[in-house]
């Protein structure tokens, strides 16, 4: 935090020292209230520095989809560009194009390859810097939250999108080891995979309830796989533990209709917020830290209508 602190001060004290850069930052996908609110940290630290942050990307969080996107951001040429790879693997090879075109890259939210950069090791270390939250410490927060929740007994799984995604794939690895640590005799069931689709996520909790009358908890690892659990305990009216990740108004609504327990919040906005000023130093000539970490947010019934956390909840 230090280091970041310290960036921050150095790169606001030469705002307007370059003002004709531009940016793209290329998210997950453009309809998501965490990407939208990770752009509007982006364009409050473009206004503060004086340059131009343009937002680019696909409607579904898919490297299908994304990648012809950031072709075309490449072909434009800007000074850098910002973006959530949607694959750890696909995206390596796209991004290289950037790289080889001279375009730094700063990965904000997801990584390539193992997200450790700029040591030499690993097919994706050319980015600069990858700034997010920390994504196997919010898994165990949401482990001790579960653990509290449901003392040490019964099963829980996770409920993920699919294998590959860095994020996610993160936050399940947290969890899992939370409760191992935690509440070591709780059962972890196998995660199921839902491909960010709720109804899926549902389904996939009335059968894994069916098999499992010892269910405790679920951990939506994403949006969609915590609202398809929620879901599918109130069809099933069973009485199971949902920890959710992200803080749209949707998990809100959930958490204070009771479906939903808890959920982590991340602080989107400064990931976009510092994904720009770290871009713009090192575009500027200073010294940027190959890893930038943001803080989590805790929301439960409890206190969700204090204004300190509200400022929490993603923009729509």
């Amino acid at each position: 935090m230090r280091k970041l602190i310290a960036l921050l001060v150095l790169v606001l004290g030469l705002a307007f020292a370059q003002s004709d850069i531009r940016l793209v930052l290329v998210p997950g996908l453009t309809t998501d209230a965490f990407y939208i609110t990770m752009n509007k940290g982006a364009q409050a630290a473009a206004e503060a520095l004086g340059i131009t942050v343009d937002f680019q990307g696909a409607p579904n969080f898919n490297p299908v989809e994304q990648i012809p996107v950031l072709d075309a951001v490449i072909a434009s040429r800007p000074d850098g560009i910002l973006i959530a790879p949607t694959d750890k693997v696909q995206l390596v090879e796209p991004l290289r194009k950037a790289f080889e075109a001279g375009i730094p890259i700063v990965t904000v939210d997801t990584f390539i390859d193992d997200g450790k950069y700029q040591d030499g090791a690993g097919d994706g270390d050319f980015p600069v810097s990858y700034v997010a939250s920390d994504n196997v410490a919010g898994g165990m927060i949401a482990a001790r939250a579960m653990c509290n929740a449901i003392g040490s007994t019964g099963s829980v799984y996770v409920s993920n999108v699919n294998p590959g995604i860095s994020t996610t794939d993160q936050r399940e690895e947290g969890f899992k080891a939370g409760i191992a640590e935690i509440c070591p005799d709780v059962h972890v069931l196998e995660t199921q995979f839902n491909e960010d689709d709720s109804s899926t996520a549902a389904a996939q909790f009335q059968a894994v309830l069916a098999s499992n009358p010892d269910l405790s908890g679920v951990f939506g690892a994403n949006l969609f796989s915590a609202l398809g659990a929620a879901n599918g305990v109130e069809a099933a009216g069973a009485d199971v533990t949902v920890i959710a990740f992200d803080a749209p108004q949707s998990i809100v609504d959930q958490i204070d209709s009771g479906l939903v327990d808890m959920t982590i919040a991340q602080h989107p906005f400064e990931i976009g917020y510092y994904g720009v000023v770290t871009a713009y130093a090192h575009i500027t000539g200073n010294p940027v830290p190959p890893h930038i970490g943001t803080g989590y947010t805790l929301m439960t019934k409890d206190n969700i209508a204090d204004p300190e956390v509200q400022k929490f909840i993603y923009s729509e």
